[in-house]
C-alpha cells in the first residue's frame, strides 16, 4: 500500500477568517480609544477598564472567528483524521465506504458503512478545484486500500 500522506486545509476561509479577525480588533481597539469623558446625562464616566474591556472583547470575538480557521484533514495509508471547528474524528479506512463530494453540497463528507456521514469542512466546495484534488487524493487512498484488502483476501 502506499505510504503517501494527504493534508488538506481549506484556503479561502482561513483568507477570510483572518481579515476578518483582524479588521473586528481594529474596530474594537478604536472603539475603546473613544471610550472617554462622560457616559451621557448621568454621573458614570469612562474609566480605563472600560477601554481595556472593549479590546478584551475584541480578542475574544477575535478568537471566536479564527475557530473557523481549525479544520484540517489528513489521509495516510491507515486512515482518516478530519478536525471540523468543533469536534476531531480518526477513522481506519475500514469503516469508510467512501468519500463523498455532492454538487450542492458546502463541503465534502465522508460516508461510514453503518450509514452516517461525516462532514469534513476542511474540504470545502469555495476552494473548487483545490477540494476537487482534495477527495480525489482521498479516493485514491481509499481505493489502495480496498485493493490491498482484495489482495489479501484469500480466493475460494
Amino acid at each position: 500500500m502506499s505510504d503517501s500522506l494527504v493534508t488538506v486545509r481549506p484556503r479561502r476561509i482561513r483568507v477570510v477568517c483572518w481579515a476578518s479577525a483582524a479588521a473586528l480588533l481594529v474596530v474594537f481597539s478604536l472603539v475603546a480609544t473613544s471610550l472617554t469623558g462622560r457616559t451621557g446625562d448621568g454621573y458614570g464616566t469612562f474609566q480605563r477598564g472600560d477601554q481595556l474591556a472593549m479590546i478584551g472583547l475584541g480578542v475574544l470575538g477575535a478568537l471566536g472567528i479564527l475557530l473557523f480557521t481549525r479544520p484540517r484533514v489528513v489521509a495516510d495509508a491507515k486512515g482518516v483524521r478530519v478536525r471540523n471547528v468543533i469536534g476531531s474524528y480518526e477513522l481506519p479506512w475500514e469503516v469508510i465506504r467512501g468519500v463523498r463530494f455532492d454538487r450542492s453540497a458546502p463541503w465534502a463528507s465522508l460516508e461510514l458503512h453503518d450509514d452516517d456521514l461525516l462532514p469534513m469542512v476542511a474540504l470545502q466546495a469555495a476552494d473548487k478545484e483545490r477540494a476537487v484534488e482534495g477527495v480525489r487524493a482521498l479516493r485514491r487512498l481509499h481505493q489502495a486500500h480496498l485493493a490491498a484488502l482484495a489482495d489479501t483476501t484469500p480466493s475460494p
